[in-house]
């Protein structure tokens, strides 16, 4: 429900077309690319050829002429749709229903599965739409754009294909309905099943419905074995397997990065002017997404994201560690304001690139240092970390070692304000703390030593500069009287252990200053946009954990019941939640929210022996 603040969007340009959109979006995707489908069946998003490319469906965030910008089945007078995941798969099927009893069914994917000895992922969607009661008239409009929805596409077509170009790429539509129709946008009856297969310019050998069929089947198949080998909790387990899933559509697996959501532009609230591109990979997600991985036992994609991080170390030996990469390690990732789409629901701006590249944020290194430190304990894994590696992360942890209290944007990125905060100090002692227990397991007594005084002055240095006595809690930053909700990771990284009464009282202010009703926000005051209206999804998943922690575990599992009642309808959560109408804000889906979900579950579930 839009609220009657929001009525009014501010960023509609003239000539533009906003959408009345809400995030109960599907997604479906490969690891190659994703799609977001709305509840009408219509794909609203989808960047071509990988997450983070040009996104040729774009109406999710407006488009420049009606209908631009999607892949919509338009049925005349619908009356009700129902949604939901084939069991345990990426697969989606949308049922629409017509007020004279007509029901179509939808099926949507994009084809992953094993082939002669490789993971098959093609840069391609696939639909079908078939009659299950009636004949209802139906509608198809595929209007592809060009850079943002700026650039009309050059059609051509054949008797079973359109091609649509789009500048320097080209989007061709394999099927087995009328080509005319399609481009023509006329009504027909649906008296039979029709497939639809869209991408790169290549020709099928089979018909489309043949091609389907076999790419459903092994698809389905492919799902179902990569679920069944997950290390899931007793309870919540649907939850933790949408969230494993979601997770693994938001990594492109070429280079194994995953980004930290699929969309760019869906701003954290209204009118906030807080709309970032976050189809990059930021090495603070690292940590957490590589401790889930490892808890769920997915040790290929682990292994894969470590991989991607390790390429970002070597390239960044003689540089500060900039908080963000692109998908192939893209070191420069200029930010831009686009006016051609007036952005979600006419709230933009819409923004490509992300000037937080720019930004010193000193938890980085920690957190690499605590991602890629698997790789040397873990034995599992194909790659191991060796000399050479260590040796290379040595030379972050001796930044680590120097930047540890200098001012920097922080975890929360901010633009124009900068401290030194506690959370950026306490990863820089991670990185020499990690250090010190690598060089243990690699026999190197030296180093370990060397690494092992620097982690002790610094944990001694935070400890007295972000301890305030009279709050009996951490604070934000050195000195300050402010807490916010990445204190809460203190006791996750190992700088305080979980019973230590400091801990405690910090978990205890932090929920009197930032829960609001069952929501925790990342911090009370104001910053470069004012003060944040929206409570953070991982905020709260960290509160939670925290809460579990320190022996309050009756009240996480009900905190943790009001998340799970927040997600959408088919389990996925964006950034953010507004506290008072529940609806999600902020970029989607987003893989912080679901790593939160799935280390939450896996802390609060009962175990296996105590439920048998």
């Amino acid at each position: 429900m839009i609220s009657e603040e929001l009525s009014e969007p501010a960023h509609v340009a003239a000539g533009t077309e906003p959408v009345a959109g809400n995030l109960d979006l599907g997604v479906i995707g490969n690891s190659a690319l994703a799609a977001l489908i709305d509840d009408k069946a219509s794909i609203v998003w989808c960047c071509y050829p990988r997450l983070d490319g040009d996104p040729v469906f774009h109406a999710l965030l407006g488009s420049i002429d009606k209908g631009d910008g999607a892949f919509a089945i338009d049925i005349e007078n619908v009356v009700k749709t129902e949604r939901r995941y084939l069991p345990n798969t990426a697969i989606l099927e949308t049922l629409i229903e017509t007020a004279d009893g007509a029901r179509v069914r939808v099926i949507d994917f994009a084809p992953r599965f094993k082939f002669s000895g490789r993971i098959f992922r093609p840069a391609m969607l696939m639909r079908q739409i078939e009659p299950v009661v009636g004949t209802p008239q139906v509608t198809i409009r595929i209007k592809p754009r060009a850079d943002f929805g700026q650039v009309a596409p050059e059609i051509t077509r054949g008797s079973n294909h359109i091609r649509y170009r789009l500048g320097e790429q080209t989007l061709r539509l394999t099927t087995d309905a009328s080509p005319g129709l399609i481009l023509d946008e006329v009504a027909f009856v649906l008296d039979r099943p029709l497939t639809f297969v869209l991408g790169s310019d290549e020709t099928l050998n089979e018909a489309p419905s043949a091609v389907f069929r076999h790419f459903l089947e092994e698809t389905t198949q492919y799902w179902r074995e990569w679920v069944r080998y997950l290390a899931i909790p007793y309870e919540w387990q649907d939850v933790v397997i949408r969230a494993a899933i979601t997770l693994k559509l938001c990594a492109y697996e070429e280079t194994g990065g995953i980004v930290a959501a699929l969309t760019t532009s869906i701003p954290e609230y209204g009118t906030s002017g807080r709309t970032w591109d976050y189809r990059y990979c930021w090495l603070r997600d690292s940590f957490f997404t590589v401790r889930a991985l490892n808890r769920l036992g997915v040790t290929k994609t682990m292994e894969d994201f470590i991989s991607y991080v390790a390429n970002v170390v070597a390239r960044s030996a003689d540089r500060e560690l900039q908080p963000l990469f692109g998908l192939q390690f893209e070191a420069k990732i200029d930010e831009y304001t686009l006016e051609a789409l007036p952005g979600y629901r006419g709230y933009g701006p819409v923004r490509r690139g992300n000037a937080a590249y720019l930004q010193r944020q000193n938890d980085g290194y920690g957190s690499v240092i605590l991602a890629i430190s698997q790789c040397f304990f873990d034995e599992r894994l194909d790659v191991r970390g060796d000399l050479d590696l260590f040796y290379r992360l040595e030379a972050l942890g001796e930044r680590a070692a120097i930047l540890w209290n200098e001012p920097d944007a922080g975890l929360w990125e901010y633009r124009t304000l900068s401290s030194v905060h506690t959370h950026s100090a306490a990863m820089c002692w991670a990185a020499c703390d990690r250090l010190a227990r690598i060089a243990l397991k690699l026999e190197l007594t030296d180093r370990a030593t060397y690494w092992r005084e620097h982690a002790d002055r610094l944990r001694s240095r935070i400890f007295a500069e972000a301890w305030n006595e009279e709050l009996q809690s951490f604070v934000s930053s050195f000195g300050g009287t402010d807490v916010d909700a990445a204190l809460l990771l203190l006791a996750d990284i190992g700088l305080v252990r979980a019973d230590d009464p400091r801990f405690r009282s910090t978990v205890e202010l932090i929920g009197k200053r930032l829960k609001r009703g069952n929501h925790l926000f990342r911090y009370a005051g104001e910053d470069d946009f004012g003060k944040p209206e929206t409570a953070f999804t991982i905020c709260t998943l960290w509160y939670i954990e925290a809460l579990a922690k320190i022996g309050r575990g009756a009240e996480a599992r009900e905190l943790f019941k009001h998340v799970l009642g927040r997600r959408n309808s088919l389990g996925l959560l964006s950034e953010g939640i507004h506290v008072e109408t529940g609806e999600l804000w902020g970029n989607f889906p987003q893989t912080y929210s679901m790593v939160g979900l799935i280390h939450a579950a896996l802390s609060l579930s009962r175990s296996w022996e105590e439920a048998f």
